[in-house]
């Protein structure tokens, strides 16, 4: 960590702008090679930057930032409270044996395996090496076969229409760069495949509680919009105008639950969740308890557990579920 604390707090700040409360990013990083689209499709690669009028400064830095704290906690345990809602996503996708399923910025791939249980031939990419190394053990000891890789969400390692199904649980909405995201989706889509998104949208649980971050940390870096921008119909329905028939959106909830009270769910994120972690680790004392005291205000507020001792949050997502033309 930066020795000079504000520098540290800008620092953080910029992650968190595009990583708080995100299961998993995929994400290129300078600091050791993770594969790139560009030996599988170049035309895809020049496409991409053509795709980014306003570049972002210092874009490499930013991706570096978020592939460590992506990294820092354990994310596999917050990952686990979160199973039911991938089951329950992928329970309305289309399963069928034998067809190719890739999950971007898949984590511990709670959607990946899920698909390989229904005869899917999988793949799944994210940026985290240690949480590729925790996908791989989980599918070998559930006895699937399922391609992880540490890879780029704005950079697939894969060839023009491989995937019949490309799916993405709280992951696409973070990448820094949505449109060259949108078209890396698309590319990797076969021909009347399907992309299946599922996004937090601002007014939901999540969009209140990235809110409250964002109230005690400076701004994020220049020019990256903000993640919950895939959470709104017009925004969504607008990057996904090309290449594609036909674009279904539809509001749910996830049902998140944990087995302690809402201060003790606070702790829990902040010991094993790397954005929330990185956040405190950035703010002096006073402004920890602040943050603190915000946080379980806002799980308190939105805790619907009839149990007591319990945290049961309602968090809307937009699912988006568009057919390639």
């Amino acid at each position: 960590m930066n020795n000079k604390e504000n520098l540290t707090m800008n620092q953080t700040s910029n992650t968190l702008a595009l990583e708080v409360n995100k299961p998993l990013l995929n994400l290129r990083t300078g600091s050791h090679a993770i594969p790139t689209g560009a030996s599988y499709s170049n035309s895809s690669q020049d496409r991409n930057f053509r795709f980014d009028p306003n570049p972002i400064p210092n874009l490499e830095a930013v991706k570096s930032r978020q592939k460590a704290t992506w990294e820092s906690g354990d994310f596999g345990r917050i990952a686990r409270t979160i199973e039911n809602v991938a089951e329950e996503f992928m329970a309305r996708q289309p399963l069928q044996r034998g067809s190719h399923v890739l999950d971007v910025a898949c984590g511990t791939g709670n959607l990946a395996v899920v698909a390989a249980r229904q005869g899917c031939r999988v793949s799944g990419i994210d940026i985290a090496g240690n949480l590729i190394a925790q996908a791989r053990t989980r599918a070998a000891e559930q006895g699937l076969s399922i391609d992880f890789k540490e890879a780029d969400a704005e950079a697939l390692p894969f060839a023009d229409g491989s995937f019949d199904l490309v799916v993405s649980m709280f992951g696409v909405m973070f990448t820094p760069r949505p449109d060259v995201a949108a078209a890396e989706l698309l590319r990797v889509s076969t021909p009347g495949g399907r992309v299946a998104l599922a996004n937090w949208t601002p007014g939901g649980f999540i969009g209140k509680m990235f809110n409250v971050f964002k109230a005690h940390l400076p701004p994020p870096p220049a020019g990256v919009p903000s993640p919950m921008a895939w959470g709104d119909e017009a925004t969504v329905r607008s990057r996904l105008a090309h290449g594609f028939a036909k674009v279904r959106l539809n509001r749910r909830i996830a049902l998140m639950r944990y087995p302690f009270p809402p201060s003790e769910t606070v702790e829990f994120f902040r010991q094993y969740y790397g954005p929330t972690q990185k956040a405190f680790a950035a703010l002096d004392s006073r402004a920890q308890d602040a943050l603190r005291r915000d946080l379980v205000e806002l799980q308190s507020a939105n805790n619907i557990a009839k149990n007591p001792g319990t945290t049961e949050v309602a968090a809307e997502y937009l699912e988006v579920v568009a057919t390639r033309i």
